[in-house]
Order: C-alpha cells, then structure tokens, then sequence
C-alpha cells in the first residue's frame, strides 16, 4: 500500500438536506497552480435526491489559453473524508488520484488510518473515468451506483474581489446588485463524485472535508 500525507486540507462542512461550499484560491507558491492546490469543496444532494454529490475543483485561475496543458499531478491524491458519527473523525474516505490519462477512485470505504497520513485504500471500490480533456463533451463512468467525472470546466465560484477591498477600505458598505465575477472566464480541474445515501449511512448530517496528500 503506498503511503501518503497531507500538504493541504481544506473546506469542513455540515451536510444536511442543503448545499455548502468553502473556497480559498490563493495559496502558498509551492502548490499554487497545481493538484495540491484545492480551490473550492462543494457537497450536495444530486438530482437524484437518494445521492450526494462532492465536487473537489483545484487549480484555480486557469486562464482558457492554460487550460488545455493542465493536468492532475499523479503523485497527488485528492481525499473526500466523511464522518458520519459526529466526532470530526473520517469514517470514511473516498480518493481520487490520476494515472496515464484516467481517473482511479477508491471508496467509500473505512480507512486504514485516519489523520494526516493516509494509504490509497485499493480494498475499497474501484472505480475509473477517463480524464475530459479542454473543449471536449463531459466523459462521465458510472460503477456500483456512483459516477464520476474528471476534467476543467469553468469555474463556479463567484466572488467580486474589487467590491469587496472598497467594503474593506471603507469606501462601500455592501456587494453591488449586481456583482461583478472576478473568475469569470477562469477554469479548475474537477474531480466529481456521485454517491448513493445509502452507501454513506449516518443519522442523515455528515461532516465532510477534502485534502489533498502527496506520495511519501
């Protein structure tokens, strides 16, 4: 089993019956710009209302002339981690991590060890998804009752960083209706998974985060 470690970990959120995002595009230069690099944690309940949907979108600020030579760096696992007990402790992980132009997920499954330090968890389900390339239609893979998606698309996120420093100065007291999208025309790389309730279990709230952990 190969062993692996946290360098970036990101975006705790309570799940219910309701949607949740955190962001956070900016980070430190050794792993801005690449799969280290989570910019944005989404959790969901999917058109079908019997699944959640986790969107872990990295590489933030891809400008459209940058895109098509981005990549998912294979020595970079993306970890979903879902608690189901309520003691901020993950009960179970869903990973995700690239190899020659696909996309492997392992889980839902228990972890061998929870913490920063994590093993790719090849017990568990596995699943496969060849990664979209930029200006292709959406590939997607179903297995066990899950899809799965992998590739750039533009980002969603909106935020008006201009508005937002003249709140800070001083000089306005409120977002402008409406706002002006500073990532308009940027993409990430996104990882997708869609997974059946009753493959997660829980009392229906779950705590949800995503890290991303590079191979020792």
């Amino acid at each position: 089993m190969k062993r692996v470690t946290t360098i970036l970990g990101i975006s705790i959120v309570l799940i219910g019956s309701f949607f949740l995002i955190a962001a956070d595009h900016i980070e430190a230069p050794a792993i801005q710009g690449t799969s280290a690099d989570i910019t944005d944690f989404y959790a969901f309940q999917g058109a079908d209302t019997n699944s959640i949907a986790f969107v872990v979108n990295t590489q933030g600020l891809l400008s459209p002339a940058a895109t098509g030579n981005a990549s998912f760096d294979e020595n970079t696992l993306i970890e979903i981690n879902i608690d189901t007990s309520g003691d901020s402790v993950e009960d179970l992980v869903i990973q995700a991590i690239p190899r020659d132009g696909k996309m492997y997920f392992f889980g839902p499954v228990s972890p061998s060890s929870s913490g920063l330090n994590s093993v790719v968890e090849t017990s568990g389900t596995t699943s496969s998804v060849d990664i979209t390339s930029y200006g292709s239609n959406a590939i997607t893979a179903t297995n066990n009752g899950m899809k799965f998606f992998a590739g750039p698309r533009d980002d969603p996120f909106f935020m008006d960083f201009a508005q937002y420093g003249e709140i800070i100065a001083g000089n306005a007291t409120s977002f402008n209706d409406p706002g002006t999208d500073t990532f308009a025309g940027s993409n990430v790389l996104s990882i997708v998974v869609e997974v059946p309730k009753s493959q997660i279990g829980g009392s229906g709230t779950i705590n949800v985060w995503a890290e991303a952990k590079t191979k020792q």
